[in-house]
């Protein structure tokens, strides 16, 4: 089973870097082959909001940057994990490019979901999605929000499952370990 990482940590976060690590090393445990994008270290560029990747080039970004290969590792993936310091409970700059520029993983026209109007699939297959969200200390409407964020993004790229967890600085790796663990389980629904 693939798996792949978007690491939104911005330049300097170290602390964003080595939950990657921690994840990386849980995935690889689990069985998966984990891949890590440290987005910031990549070249992509914001979405132009032209629809090529609809119309012109269904599947594929006009931009020539790492977000076509980002894009092509989140749907290759069996489960694709958000790692983002929560920003007024969004996801940083870095990945919200990478999220922006996914949108060529849907197609352009529309079906029903639950009652809402949501794009259809352009594949046969999505991954689960898993949020993890850093904040400095405990934020309860900020740990909402990022929640929400996670659950509407799933919706929207068909992921069979989805969870998301909020975790806090002053953490040490034991209590890290104790959170991660079980929020990786969300993927083992679908393939146990």
């Amino acid at each position: 089973m693939n798996a792949t990482i978007l690491n939104g940590g911005l330049a300097g976060d170290l602390f964003v870097d080595r939950l990657q690590d921690l994840l990386l090393a849980e995935l690889a445990t689990a069985g998966y082959q984990p891949a890590a994008w440290t987005l910031r270290e990549e070249k992509i560029s914001y979405c132009l909001g032209c629809f090529e990747c609809w119309t012109k080039t269904p599947g594929l970004c006009r931009i020539d940057d790492a977000g076509r290969l980002v894009s092509a590792s989140v749907i290759n993936s069996h489960l694709v994990i958000y790692l983002s310091p929560v920003t007024f409970g969004g996801y940083s700059s870095e990945l919200k490019k990478a999220v922006d520029r996914s949108i060529c993983l849907l197609s352009p026209f529309f079906t029903h979901v639950d009652g809402e109007v949501h794009h259809q699939r352009r594949y046969d297959r999505y991954p689960a999605l898993l949020g993890v969200g850093i904040l400095p200390h405990r934020h309860v409407e900020q740990e909402q929000i990022f929640s929400t964020l996670i659950s509407r993004n799933a919706i929207n790229m068909h992921s069979p499952q989805h969870a998301s967890v909020v975790v806090t600085r002053d953490l040490d790796e034991p209590a890290l370990q104790a959170v991660l663990r079980p929020a990786l389980s969300v993927q083992e629904a679908i393939h146990p």
